[in-house]
């Protein structure tokens, strides 16, 4: 058999393979090359649902089954977005054998005790937060999705959606500067699906490559879907009038191909977004945090009350603000948490920083009673 009859090849007659648009390329050739030889078909997972998923083959989308891909480790289970090798043929479902080393995946703490990452979608280029113009902007959840897009390897964006709810455009750029100031190095971008403002802007940045929808219930991620398709293939329902605010939808992670090129993964609303290992997203974030933590005299400055520190000389002449530090703060923490119930090594060096820290205050508090007597 020659290399280009194998499935998952290009075949030197066709210009287009049937899964490019859904984003096969040479690389992903070469990586399922060895399968390829042992007679499976490539394909890459739209949807998974307990156990058994959709995944889209040269052949069209077939139902398959993973049950021989479930390890015990959550951050190695098939997800949306996933590339995978699959029976050529046989009877309803077939079976997934394996899937091919994820280029990025978008990964979160679950909320069991366990300390368990949750991977929401693999081999993502952009990262895409919708935020909802209904309501109060939650700068410090923007920061949070921020942290983990970051972290995932993608190029986030964030899109400011349900802009024809905004009553004047001079409100609308203040807002945008708002978010701005919470996302350096990120374009933000206002949307609104009701009038097309913006459509078109969002659609071309989707085109090049796989975006995933990512945000709070109510955000208008299945509207704006549906916009970037063309046509209503998600389910949309009314706002409550009571805050105009919409309602959970979407109920699985779905992938589908955008007619203008790209492919969308569609998520649920997310409830909560806990990081999980994101201390480089944290840090590109908050990047003049850190670019001010390098000036500071002590290099394990902990930007509190320590002399020379460059981060509090900031805070005090107002170039950096409290809510800002406050919420690098609350996220460097959190991670670090999450990281030390994983981690044997840092959990022992949190405690001898935590054991440090205590005889300091001791030492500090006796001499202050020193100074009283």
């Amino acid at each position: 058999m020659s290399f280009s009859s194998l499935p998952g090849s290009f075949s030197s007659s066709s210009s287009v393979h049937p899964l490019q648009p859904y984003g096969w390329d040479a690389e992903w050739e070469a990586e399922f090359a060895p399968f390829a030889e042992q007679g499976l078909l490539p394909g890459r997972v739209a949807r998974v649902d307990r156990g058994l998923c959709d995944v889209i083959t040269p052949g069209g989308t077939v139902r398959a089954d993973t049950e021989f891909v479930v390890p015990r480790d959550p951050m190695k289970v098939v997800c949306t977005g996933d590339w995978v090798a699959v029976d050529p043929d046989g009877g309803t479902p077939r079976y997934v054998r394996t899937y091919l080393p994820r280029r990025t995946a978008f990964v979160r703490s679950t909320s069991s005790k366990r300390s368990e990452g949750q991977i929401l979608a693999a081999n993502v280029d952009h990262a895409i937060i919708a935020v909802p113009l209904t309501g109060d902007l939650d700068l410090g959840r923007i920061e949070r999705f921020l942290a983990l897009a970051w972290e995932s390897g993608a190029q986030p964006l964030v899109v400011l959606t349900k802009a024809d709810l905004v009553p004047d455009a001079v409100t609308l750029s203040y807002l945008v500067q708002d978010v701005e100031t919470a996302a350096p190095g990120v374009p933000v971008l206002a949307v609104s699906a009701a009038t097309g403002d913006g459509i078109d802007v969002l659609a071309a940045v989707a085109a090049g490559g796989t975006s995933v929808l990512l945000g709070q219930s109510g955000a208008g991620k299945s509207t704006l879907a549906n916009a970037l398709l063309g046509e209503d293939v998600m389910d949309v329902q009314a706002t409550r009038d009571v805050d105009g605010k919409g309602r959970h939808t979407t109920t699985t992670r779905n992938l589908l191909a955008l007619p203008g090129g790209g492919v969308l993964i569609d998520t649920p609303g997310l409830r909560g977004v806990g990081l999980w290992d994101a201390q480089t997203g944290v840090g590109q974030v908050f990047a003049e945090i850190e670019e001010l933590a390098s000036r500071c005299r002590f290099h394990d400055c902990a930007h509190t009350a320590e002399p020379g520190c460059a981060v509090l000389a900031a805070l005090d002449s107002g170039t950096l603000s409290e809510r800002r530090l406050e919420s690098y703060r609350k996220l460097m923490r959190e991670n670090q948490w999450i990281v030390a119930k994983t981690d044997a090594r840092m959990r022992a060096e949190l405690r001898r920083d935590w054991k440090r820290k205590g005889a300091e205050g001791k030492a500090a508090m006796e001499a202050k009673r020193g100074r009283w007597a």
